[in-house]
């Protein structure tokens, strides 16, 4: 047989993970702050996509400016019903299917009925407005302001007498705090810097610990809890031994500590309380980083039949439409133009167009699947939802994944960073996913969080000259049906930094612990 090059057509089957897809994918497991971050992004990169937001978008004269009149045929929007999603969405691909990389214009958004437009829920005190009567923007609120730990520090420091050189020290001090209020730099080192004396800057550092809060300005925790201790005139030699022994309170040895202070069980457990009473980062008190308020992606509601509404928080939905009249209008410019068409620049705007759909489409599948997923974990937790915790069913992707005919991998993207907002609290939607406990009958199994629900009710209804050990522990659970180990219940027990049977009598009987 002779050997040579040769032609061969052979049919194969393969997954390809288009960029369109991929970016379908990495929107699920994003979270709403993230989502919008990326979404800012699309908007600055690609001239086709526009965002619809502002309490008013019509401008003065209160007109939409995307009513039927003024759109033209092109133009698509995303925009979510009270349900969550739209009818569209419900005929959107799933991730796991496969999915083309190209799509035309005719997306069917635009088809959508006056029910479908910018509604109440969408322009009712949401987006930017700069109309005088906003009530929420009034000048008190203009005027409102986080003070920050070293403006606080620098204002009480400058009411305090003291000459040119002590402001040099004082300034230094106050640059070396850290964000608790603690002074991160060794005096040394400032004093070297500055080139003054070591007696001098300690004195500067003795003013300024004088500033309320007391505690700031310490440099180790004993000396912030002096600090607050002297201000109350409570560090008597006792305490002063308590702090200087803090390591016996850590391991909570009390017998020891009592033979260093010197005092009786019911003093020492007087003077615990007071050291938990004092605050160990005095700093925090202050405006620092601004806290990102938890907004939950998902609600849950009792419906007046009893049955559980499941609802997208439309606040977390980032609203972008696709302009294909402006494409449309470049287009044409670049026909009648003398020089005729620019093809890198035709092929610039269609790759803006084809991602700006994309991107348009990957939003409504997003919020299409998380409300499929979410559904699908409020019917299987209904128990939880309406009598606790301790009716928590073991769960997991699987059971999910196969009851709404996704993919395991699918449904983690949608769990992660997503949060649910239940009459029961706010919980991420990886908390309904836990491990189960066998039944001792062999009925229906129990969720390890429930499990560790019951044992932290056990222990913190015992009493002071009964505490329970993790035997009994599982005793008492064995008769409520859970077969459960011994070993199982003190890993539950240290996950929830709950001490031991021994630790917890002790402490209880010197009055360290509540008792039932």
């Amino acid at each position: 047989m002779a050997l040579g090059p040769r032609l061969e057509l052979r049919q194969g089957q393969a997954l390809v993970m288009t960029p369109q897809l991929q970016q379908a994918i990495k929107l699920l497991q994003l979270s709403n702050l993230e989502l919008m971050a990326y979404v800012e992004q699309e908007l600055e990169r690609n001239p086709l996509l526009e965002r619809v937001d502002g309490e008013n978008p019509g401008g003065e004269d209160g007109k939409d400016p995307f009513e039927v009149a003024e759109v033209a045929p092109g133009v698509e929007r995303l925009d979510l019903g009270s349900d969550g999603i739209t009818e569209k969405a419900r005929e959107a691909l799933d991730v796991d299917s496969e999915a083309d990389s190209t799509f035309n214009n005719d997306s069917g958004y635009d088809a959508m009925g006056p029910e479908g437009g910018l509604g109440s829920n969408y322009i009712n005190g949401r987006g930017g407005d700069s109309r005088f009567e906003d009530e929420s923007g009034g000048l008190e609120n203009s005027l409102t302001e986080t003070r920050s730990l070293r403006e606080h520090v620098q204002d009480q420091w400058l009411l305090m007498p003291a000459n040119a050189g002590d402001r040099l020290i004082g300034q230094a001090l106050i640059d070396a705090l850290d964000e608790a209020g603690y002074l991160t730099e060794p005096l040394e080192d400032i004093a070297t810097r500055l080139g003054v004396g070591a007696d001098d800057v300690e004195a500067v550092l003795l003013d300024l610990q004088t500033i309320e809060p007391a505690g700031l300005f310490a440099r180790s925790l004993k000396e912030c809890l002096a600090l607050q201790l002297r201000e109350r005139d409570r560090l008597d030699p006792a305490m002063q031994a308590l702090l200087d022994n803090l390591e016996f309170l850590a391991k909570r040895d009390i017998a020891g500590l009592m033979r260093i202070c010197g005092v009786d069980q019911e003093d020492i457990a007087d003077m615990v309380q007071e050291i938990r009473a004092l605050n160990p980062k005095p700093g925090l008190l202050f405006g620092g980083e601004p806290v990102q308020t938890l907004i939950p992606d998902v609600y849950v509601r009792r419906g007046n039949d009893g049955s559980w509404m499941v609802e997208l928080n439309s606040d977390t939905l980032p609203r972008v439409l696709v302009n294909s009249r402006y494409y449309a209008k470049v287009t044409r410019a670049e026909k009648a133009s003398a020089a005729g068409q620019d093809k890198q620049t035709k092929s610039y705007m269609s790759d803006c167009l084809n991602s700006a759909n994309w991107l348009v489409k990957s939003l409504d599948q997003r919020a299409q699947t998380i409300l499929k997923v979410a559904s699908e974990i409020v019917r299987q937790q209904d128990a939880f939802l309406r009598h606790g915790v301790a009716h928590l069913k073991p769960l997991n992707l699987r059971a999910v994944a196969e009851a709404i005919e996704m993919h395991e991998s699918t449904v983690s993207r949608v769990t992660s960073n997503k949060t649910m907002a239940t009459p029961r609290g706010i919980f991420e939607m990886k908390y309904f996913f836990t491990a189960s406990i066998a039944a001792t009958d062999g009925g229906e199994a129990f969720s390890a969080e429930s499990i560790r629900h019951r044992i932290k009710t056990l222990i913190d209804a015992e009493p002071a000259d009964d505490v329970l050990s993790d035997d009994k522990i599982v005793e008492l659970l064995a008769g409520k049906g859970v077969d459960i180990a011994r070993r199982t219940v003190a890993k539950y027990r240290e996950a929830m930094n709950i001490p031991s049977s021994v630790e917890r009598r002790r402490l209880k009987k010197a009055g360290l612990l509540k008792s039932a």
